[in-house]
């Protein structure tokens, strides 16, 4: 018998985003419908997005990779594809007025618990 071997998440980056007036609601919009299957298409672990409760334009994005050299690669190669060119990222780029990004070890099962917490479709 076989045993698959299931990769094991170590690293989480957490993106927070302080959007321009007002666009916060497209933004989620082109996140849920357009922006996340993207990610999740092109093999990106994303745990959790949406808007911050005290504020609906600010916003976040949190996504897990096996290592810094996974995510590199992974990011590199998703924000150079034509999909993220030719699709949701001028509207993403457009709404975003400042960001800060913040990527920390973490414990496999934190990164567990914090997907299932979330439970994005």
């Amino acid at each position: 018998m076989s045993k698959v071997v299931q990769k094991i998440k170590h690293i989480v980056e957490i993106i927070l985003y302080d959007l321009n007036l007002g666009t916060g609601h497209a933004f989620h919009e082109i996140m849920t419908k357009i922006s996340a299957p993207l990610h999740r298409e092109a093999g990106l672990d994303i745990l959790a997005f949406g808007p911050s409760l005290h504020d609906k334009d600010t916003y976040f994005l949190i996504r897990a990779f096996d290592t810094t050299d996974q995510m590199a690669s992974v990011l590199n190669t998703f924000y150079n594809s034509d999909d993220w060119k030719n699709g949701p990222r001028s509207s993403i780029l457009g709404s975003i007025k400042t960001s800060k990004r913040s990527v920390m070890h973490l414990d496999p099962a934190a990164i567990s618990a914090l997907k299932e917490s979330f439970k994005q479709g």
